[in-house]
Parts: structure tokens; C-alpha cells; sequence
């Protein structure tokens, strides 16, 4: 039995709701509201919703929900000015590429950002851009949310988003002892359910994140250069070098700001569980990444660390209602040549269907021998089988030079843009590694379909 719990970091709500209709598609009370806990007796009416539904998880002209959404006044965005914007490449070589940088001082981003979510949705009168991503600050991580008018300039907030127009901190880590998520949370991917026959502003954002316990994983590989980490700790407060358990979770909002957690079947509330031992994804579950295929095809997309393998893989699951899910395998395992950026393996993907051709672009994280991270590409004709790598190469590495992201990319995010019939341009978001572990988010560009390698982002040319 599944149940739904909100986030508990914005108020202290003092009743409990219980939701058995599906009127949580008709503005429920319960997101004003916020009770402390919520339950959902079954999962069948939101099964019955998805079962009807289409998923838009990127923009498209002919989106009506998504342009119905920006056209409704409840949901338009009226973001708070913007407490640390990004250093211009167009000002400083230093920073080229980069779009995004850590927050002001005292902000709930003010140490490390990363795990970029980036969302695009058009209207008749106007684009918004909406930017899920991790910040952590005073030891706390969450996820956060920031908008654009054009995926380069964000608004963001130093606090918690309150209200449904509020930019800023919008999910903590949870607080159930038992949980999943206890220790660290990752936004991968968000993809918004609508249907037909009910309004746009019933949308619904379901949130696919990964989530890190207190529950720390003994591992001991000596042919590793570097340690071996999870999640990847950028800084030193006492976890680096060590691996927590990580799994599967989801969370469901209609505004992409407050969000209820779903209860998956595992005992710790995540999706679903790791591997038993001797199977590739024993160790841990992280970075889910979910394809809406088709109505009842869903694909989920995640990496773990293959201990017999000795190199970090990524494998699918699918589902009939984005819940329940049945683990296929490994789709990309192993390494590269010796020698290759992506030498240990891959991890971190994220999925897209090309609408021109309708193939699956794959772009993900390349670890070297060294540890070191670089972005690299691959493509299938279904999704399922048959990866291939663009290249050997890297589409985009650590920039040569002392600048923002000298020391690694990573955690990529793809986002097609609108084309004619010589080639869409592609917007790849990433997080960038500097100089003592500075962490920000950057933006590159490739144009037409050929991916042999993402420029960084210059600035707008007129």
C-alpha cells in the first residue's frame, strides 16, 4: 500500500487528510494547507490517471496543458529578483559556459549546487524555464527551484518558497528514521502527467529524485584511484570517501513547489530496492532518470557501481504507472579503452527522445581512470537495446584553462530546442567542478544532430 507525505519543511500543519477521490486533480485543499501527514488509502486512482494521461516532459508548440498552464494567472510565475547572479562569460573568460552560480552567503545554496533538472514550456505570449537542482548550506542539503525567461538568466530565492509563485528552497531531506532519504536528497528528473479531460491547471509534476539513508556501505577496492564515493562529496566535513545507500524515490506537487512524497513498496518508502548480492546494482540505486515512452510505458534510467565489474554501469527498469517498477538489467556496462575518458564507466545519464528522427539520445558522466569526471553520448533506435556511442571521445570535458569548471563535468541534463529542417540546437546543462571543489551549473550548445562535441555558451547572438 502506497501513501502520499508532504514535505514537512515549510510549516507545522496540525491535521491529517486522507485522500480517496481523485479529487486531487481539482485543486485540493491539502496544498493549502500542508497537513503534517497525509495518507493515501490506494494507489489506483492516480494508476487510472496516469493510464489516461500523456506525459510532456519537454516543450513542445503544440502543448496545450503546458501552455494553459503558463496562461492561467494562479500559475504564473512572478519569481523574486535573482541573490547571486551568475558571473557573465561575456564579461569574464573565467566563467564561460557558466549560468548558475552558488548562492549569497547565509542562502540555503550557499555551498554546493549541482544535479540540474531543466524544464522548458511554451505559450502563445511568452517561455518559462523551470531549474530543479541540489544546493546544500550549513551541512543541509535539498532541492531547490529557480525560473527563466530563457534558460540562461534564473531567478532564484535565498529561503523556502512559501507561496506557488515563490522561487527557492523547496524540498529537505526526510525526517522518518526508517526513510530512504534521510541524509541527502538529488532531483533527476521531473515529468509532468496531464490529461484532456481535466483542466491544465490540475496538472500534475511527479518529481523522480534519489534519495541517500544514514545507512553506510563497507566497501574496500584497492585498484581504485580515488575513493570510491556515494553520494560524491565535494567537500570535507567528515563523509568524504564513504558510500551511503541510495534508492529511488517519488514526490508529486501542482506546483512544482510543495511536494507530497510517495511511498513506494520498499519498507524505506523508495521505489524499489537494490540488487541482492552478486547482481550489478547490489550496492546502491542512483540518478533515475525517467522516459515517458508511451500510455503504460514508462523507462527509468539510473547507474550504480558494478563490484564484480569493478566500474560504474547504467541499467533500466519500466513500468506500467511510474510506481511499480521491474528491473531489466544493464543497458551501458563497463568501461572504455584504457586509456578513455569514461575508462570506469558511466553514470549519471539522462534520456531524451529526439522528436526530429525519434531516437533516444543518452548523454552521461564519464569517469577515467583517475576519477576524473567528462560528458559523453550515446544513442539507440528504441531506447532499450543497441546503445552506441557517438564517439570515443568526450562531448564536453573540463575546461583546459583555470576557469569555473577546470576540474570536471558532470551530472549532464539535455534539452532539444525548436529547429528547422537544417538541425535543432541542443542545450546541455551540467554541473561544473573548479578550483578547491567550487561547484556551479553551465550551459553548452550543440547544433543539428551530429554531437560531436557542446560549445559552451558564449552569449546570445543577434
Amino acid at each position: 500500500m502506497a501513501s502520499v507525505k508532504p514535505i514537512n519543511s515549510i510549516t507545522s500543519p496540525t491535521h491529517i487528510t486522507r485522500i480517496t477521490k481523485q479529487t486531487i486533480l481539482t485543486t485540493p485543499t491539502w496544498f493549502q494547507s500542508k497537513p503534517k501527514y497525509l495518507q493515501l488509502r490506494t494507489t489506483t486512482n492516480i494508476r487510472l490517471f496516469l493510464a489516461k494521461s500523456s506525459a510532456k516532459p519537454n516543450a513542445n508548440q503544440e502543448n496545450a496543458a503546458d501552455k494553459d498552464m503558463l496562461n492561467n494567472p494562479s500559475s504564473r510565475i512572478q519569481p523574486h529578483p535573482s541573490s547571486n547572479q551568475p558571473l557573465s562569460s561575456s564579461t569574464s573568460s573565467f566563467s564561460r559556459g557558466l549560468v548558475f552560480d552558488l548562492g549569497q552567503k547565509d542562502s540555503w545554496d550557499s555551498s554546493e549546487i549541482g544535479s540540474p533538472v531543466v524544464k522548458r514550456y511554451l505559450s502563445d505570449e511568452e517561455e518559462r524555464w523551470y531549474m530543479w537542482y541540489y544546493g546544500r548550506s550549513n551541512g543541509k542539503e535539498s532541492i531547490g527551484l529557480a525560473v527563466s525567461s530563457n534558460g540562461v538568466h534564473w531567478e532564484r530565492g535565498e529561503m523556502a518558497a512559501k507561496m506557488s509563485d515563490d522561487v527557492g528552497l523547496v524540498m529537505n531531506c526526510g525526517e522518518d528514521w526508517w526513510g530512504f532519504d534521510t541524509q541527502s536528497i538529488r532531483p533527476c528528473e521531473v515529468v509532468i502527467m496531464s490529461s484532456a479531460k481535466v483542466r491544465a491547471n490540475s496538472s500534475v509534476y511527479w518529481l523522480y529524485y534519489t534519495g541517500f539513508s544514514s545507512e553506510k556501505i563497507e566497501f574496500l577496492d584497492n585498484s581504485l584511484d580515488f575513493s570510491l564515493e556515494n553520494p560524491e562529496r565535494l567537500y570535507s566535513n567528515g563523509e568524504k570517501g564513504k558510500i551511503f545507500k541510495s534508492l529511488p524515490g517519488l514526490a508529486m506537487s501542482q506546483d512544482g513547489r510543495h511536494w507530497a512524497r510517495i511511498e513506494g513498496e520498499h519498507h524505506s518508502g523508495a521505489l524499489f530496492d537494490v540488487g541482492i548480492e552478486g547482481e550489478w546494482d547490489s550496492l546502491f540505486i542512483a540518478s533515475p532518470k525517467v522516459v515517458f515512452h508511451s500510455s503504460g510505458d514508462l523507462r527509468m534510467y539510473y547507474h550504480s557501481y558494478d563490484v564484480e565489474k569493478g566500474n560504474f554501469g547504467i541499467g533500466i527498469a519500466r513500468s506500467r504507472d511510474g510506481m511499480k517498477w521491474l528491473k531489466l538489467g544493464k543497458i551501458i556496462g563497463g568501461g572504455g579503452k584504457i586509456g578513455a575518458f569514461d575508462e570506469l564507466g558511466v553514470m549519471n545519464p539522462h534520456v531524451v527522445r529526439n522528436r526530429k528522427d525519434g531516437k533516444y539520445l543518452m548523454v552521461y558522466e564519464g569517469v577515467d581512470s583517475s576519477g576524473r569526471r567528462s560528458i559523453g553520448m550515446a544513442i539507440s533506435s528504441d531506447g532499450l537495446k543497441g546503445w552506441k556511442r557517438v564517439q570515443e571521445n568526450a562531448v564536453l570535458k573540463k575546461c583546459e584553462e583555470e576557469r569555473w569548471d577546470s576540474e570536471g563535468v558532470g551530472s549532464p541534463y539535455l534539452v532539444q530546442m525548436d529547429g528547422d529542417d537544417q538541425g535543432h540546437e541542443w542545450r546541455l546543462y551540467y554541473r561544473g567542478i573548479g578550483k578547491n571543489g567550487r561547484t556551479g551549473i553551465g550551459m553548452a550548445v550543440s547544433q543539428g544532430n551530429e554531437f560531436q562535441s557542446f560549445q559552451r555558451w558564449t552569449g546570445f547572438h543577434l
